[in-house]
């Protein structure tokens, strides 16, 4: 008998449900953990060891030798949590990473943090001194459960082994089940290595009394939510992320087509609408299209669906879409109203309200007027004429948004992954994905988080393409994964959108600091990308010109494995439309002129009759007054 272990499961396949143990054996708490994971279809965990969480990592190595799970070694715990973060948003499943005690799991807090921000299911196991130790200041020690209380939906700190395969079942129905997010679990040395008689907790067999998530919309309030749906004549479908995390974009693309609803979505929401069908206004807010941001300031009807009225979507909040009655729909109570009041709030999962509503419809049996939204339709496709999004061609250089450009042609499938900063704006302006395929921080805006979600995105499919579109100075910030992808042959192409520069910070620098460019260039120091990539063991690359882009990508994406290109690009390009802050979403900086205008359009009110769109001269053209 080998450390006491008297009884073993039979060999798991990773396609197999793991076989239950028909009666109760001796086991360690560490055991426990591994075993419950398999049971709810843990394939890959993300993680770094270390001495509080070695008994769980021995018995890893168990289960990593019977091919039942594998274990992803990171170089870095935040890098472990970005990794199982995007694992989670390209597949719908829980993510998983380890850390252990101390450092290891304050270095997991801003990959909690991230996944809290953008309601990211995951569970993350951390190791922790001996229960006898806790609050001694051992070495070590840290109180990682009072640290992420704000930043996860639930936290455990496990106390007896007995517990360990409730407390894991708890804790995925948790992450996964009403508005996803992080749930933490810590589990001390001790309790890893003691024995207990352990009986296996199988999924879905835990009930959490009080914790009960609405799924279902009040029916009354479908009703009123349709009722406004056929009177509107200006209505826009306004899509969060809660639109992708609930899979509804099926029901989304038939309730706008029914009734000839326009479509815009957050960043969370891209890909939760087709891109290029008709309807798709691309994203809105601080970087959005400019027909986006003009489409929310003048419609009639706000459809809010999985979205949570972020400051980036709304500019100045009592100026956002203010002349519109709101329908807003989402799972958590606490989002509803929070930062607009809606005129009908329906709380529950979006896929089934919209299924309901759509039923509702279908029941009633009364056909949409056909021409109903023909002339809002018709104002919007003039705003794209004319307000496009720009791709600038400069004689000296390459733009960030040709480069963008020509992945999106070459790679129209791939599933693109992000840092944070002006890259991250061009590639949701510009790349057009499908559910899922879009992955980047949004909430909490974090640097570094391309390639280790990349690299999380590739270990769950296998078959696909992954694409990181990174800055020069977000990359950095975890650049030591290119061990990762080495020591695995992940095949991640990282594609370094390189100007020099922190790009948003120097653009904010230049419009509203003076052009005071404090500690933002990142010229002195900079690696040369390729040595670099090449130090690690994996292809790299540099793309210095237009005559060079549309082979070279194509020589990427060919190459059977990792590789890393730099691409130089303009330094002082910006990144346009902007709205500024305090700036309601209609006033944009950095459009093109609109034609025949002698400035860009200001969607603003006659004070005397109310005209809409009067800021083309100095008089109103409906009644005359002087504006």
């Amino acid at each position: 008998m080998v450390r006491g272990y008297s009884v073993r499961t039979p060999s798991i396949s990773k396609t197999q449900t793991p076989t239950p143990i028909q009666c109760i054996t001796r086991q360690t708490g560490a055991y426990a953990l591994i075993d419950s994971l398999r049971r709810h279809g843990v394939e890959h965990i993300f993680g770094y060891p270390g001495g509080a969480i070695l008994p769980i990592y021995d018995e890893l190595y168990l289960w990593e030798a019977r091919d039942e799970i594998q274990h992803i070694l990171v170089r870095h715990e935040q890098g472990a949590a970005h990794a199982a973060d995007a694992y989670a948003r390209a597949t719908g499943k829980v993510g998983v990473c380890f850390g252990t005690s101390g450092p290891g799991a304050t270095n997991l807090v801003t990959g909690i943090a991230t996944a809290h921000m953008d309601s990211i299911p995951m569970v993350i196991i951390t190791g922790q001194v001996g229960r006898a130790s806790i609050g001694t200041d051992a070495f070590q020690e840290t109180d990682i459960y009072g640290i992420t209380l704000p930043i996860v939906k639930h936290s455990y700190v496990v106390r007896d082994p007995k517990d360990m395969g409730r407390i894991v079942a708890e804790a995925f129905l948790i992450a996964s089940t009403g508005r996803p997010g992080p749930v933490l679990i810590d589990v001390p040395k001790d309790v890893g290595l003691e024995e207990f008689d352990y009986e296996p907790v199988e999924p879905g067999t835990v009930r959490l009394p009080g914790y009960r998530p609405t799924v279902k919309g009040n029916p009354r309030q479908i009703n009123q939510a349709l009722n406004l749906i056929r009177r509107a004549r200006q209505p826009l479908l306004y899509a969060g992320g809660g639109a992708i995390t609930s899979a509804s974009h099926a029901e989304l693309h038939k309730l706008a087509e029914i009734f000839q609803i326009p479509v815009t979505t957050t960043l969370m929401g891209k890909g939760a609408f087709d891109e290029s069908h008709p309807l798709a206004l691309g994203m809105l807010g601080m970087h959005g299209t400019a027909y986006a941001n003009f489409a929310v300031s003048e419609c009639d009807l706000l459809i809010a669906v999985g979205a949570r009225f972020d400051d980036r979507v709304t500019g100045k909040l009592d100026q956002f879409a203010c002349h519109a009655q709101v329908i807003h729909i989402d799972i958590d109570p606490a989002e509803v109203g929070k930062n607009r009041a809606p005129q009908v709030p329906i709380v529950g999962d979006v896929r089934q309200v919209l299924m309901d509503l759509l039923r509702r419809h279908e029941e009633l049996g009364i056909s949409p007027e056909p021409n109903q939204t023909r002339e809002w339709l018709a104002r919007i496709n003039r705003w794209r004429e004319d307000y496009p999004l720009q791709v600038p061609q400069h004689s000296e250089s390459l733009s960030p948004q040709e480069v963008i450009v020509e992945l999106g042609r070459q790679a129209p499938q791939a599933y693109f992954t992000t840092d944070v900063g002006q890259h991250q704006m061009w590639a949701a302006q510009f790349l057009k994905t499908g559910p899922r395929r879009w992955i980047s921080s949004a909430g909490l805006g974090t640097m570094g988080f391309g390639v280790p979600a990349a690299m999380g995105v590739k270990i769950a499919l296998p078959n696909e393409q992954v694409i990181c579109v990174a800055g020069d100075a977000s990359v950095q910030m975890n650049i030591q994964e290119l061990g990762t992808l080495a020591q695995y042959g992940i095949n991640v192409k990282t594609v370094i959108i390189n100007n020099g520069w922190q790009g948003m910070v120097r653009q904010w620098q230049e419009a509203f600091y003076g052009e005071r460019y404090s500690s933002s260039n990142m010229e002195a120091g900079k690696p040369d990308f390729v040595k670099l990539a090449e130090a690690y063991g994996i292809k790299g690359m540099v793309i210095k010109s237009r005559d060079e882009l549309k082979d070279a990508i194509a020589e990427i994406l060919a190459h059977d494995g990792p590789v890393l290109v730099d691409v130089h690009v303009k330094k002082d390009e910006n990144c346009y439309p902007m709205v500024a802050p305090g700036k309601s979403n209609a006033q944009m900086i950095g459009l093109p002129e609109r034609p025949k205008l002698d400035k860009a359009i200001e969607l603003v009110y006659c004070t005397s009759c109310g005209a809409k769109n009067v800021a083309t001269n100095n008089f109103c053209p409906e009644c005359g007054t002087k504006l």
